[in-house]
């Protein structure tokens, strides 16, 4: 089923977008896709989309999830993580699963313009991401955020750097790899006084990878360092929004267990589906047309009948 989602043939029904630069540090922005509602209202819901490692706001997902809220009356954001969609320019940093603090400047700028129903969702890398926003944002959590989900977040960054080890992960492993070394040499080529492009050729696994470039470049010691303090795990108790985490039970790189362990069950903000098949991020059902993605339709449904809820309320 991952493989199948990543080759599917889709056609996207989306107005063209306004391109926006969100800064989130001094020297850096991140691109960002809006489609606004007409009247561009500040009460209408706002579902901002964070994508996965080594995707980009043009993912297949991203734009099926964006198509689904515009459709169903969203303002919808799709953003790029740092380097990602052609936005290298736009940073002198690389990108890690631990920078969280990019997307609370989105929405503390969003906040600021008087958008008043915001929601975040986000995949895989994308879902760690606006988990660990969400946890670490806690009892501050701004009445703008209405609620966050996360499909097949990595929020156990170890065990899944671990997974993709595993032989019958060869492949996945392979096209990671292959696409962040491809960004790093792209990186060293835009900015040569701050990166090496030579010494790097044995690196075959992501965790090599993280070894290598990520950590040291972030401070950390090692990978392992640079997991304990990226991964959303250790935050999953603190969220105080309504979080919906998506996951399946068959996902091959991001373990059921290690989702299971970060204690999502107990936190009763958490709204916790996790089907026994649907691969990675992928949840193909038998139904066609708008419902053939599951997990796309159950973020835009538990969007917005939290919305209907508060506007009620």
């Amino acid at each position: 089923m991952t493989v199948a989602s990543a080759f599917w043939r889709r056609r996207f029904v989306l107005p063209a977008p306004e391109d926006r630069l969100f800064p989130v540090d001094p020297e850096s922005r991140i691109l960002g896709h809006c489609n606004w509602q007409p009247g561009k209202e500040k009460a209408t819901p706002l579902l901002a989309l964070v994508h996965g490692l080594e995707g980009s706001s043009d993912s297949n997902y991203m734009r099926g999830i964006a198509e689904k809220a515009w459709q169903r009356g969203f303002h919808v954001i799709r953003l790029n993580q740092r380097n990602c969609g052609g936005t290298e320019l736009l940073t002198p940093t690389l990108y890690n699963s631990g920078m969280s603090a990019d997307y609370r400047a989105v929405l503390e700028e969003l906040a600021a313009e008087g958008f008043v129903k915001i929601f975040f969702a986000g995949y895989s890398m994308g879902g760690n991401l606006v988990t660990k926003m969400a946890g670490e944002l806690g009892e501050i959590a701004p009445s703008s955020l209405r609620g966050v989900a996360a499909v097949c977040p990595a929020l156990n960054l170890a065990s899944c750097a671990e997974a993709l080890e595993r032989a019958d992960n060869y492949f996945y492993q392979r096209h990671f790899v292959a696409g962040l070394m491809s960004r790093y040499a792209k990186k060293a080529r835009l900015f040569p006084q701050r990166y090496s492009s030579n010494g790097f050729a044995r690196i075959r696994t992501v965790r090599e990878f993280d070894d290598a470039i990520t950590a040291p470049n972030f401070g950390y010691r090692d990978a392992q360092e640079y997991y304990e303090a990226a991964g959303a795990k250790c935050v999953v108790d603190k969220i105080r929004v309504p979080y919906l985490l998506i996951t399946a039970q068959d996902d091959p790189f991001v373990p059921f267990g290690a989702i299971c362990a970060s204690g999502v069950e107990q936190n009763p903000c958490v709204t916790f589906d996790a089907p026994r098949h649907g691969g990675h991020c992928a949840f193909i059902s038998s139904q066609s047309g708008a419902e053939r993605f599951w997990a796309e339709s159950r973020i835009v449904d538990f969007c917005e009948d939290l919305s209907a809820k508060q506007l009620n309320g």
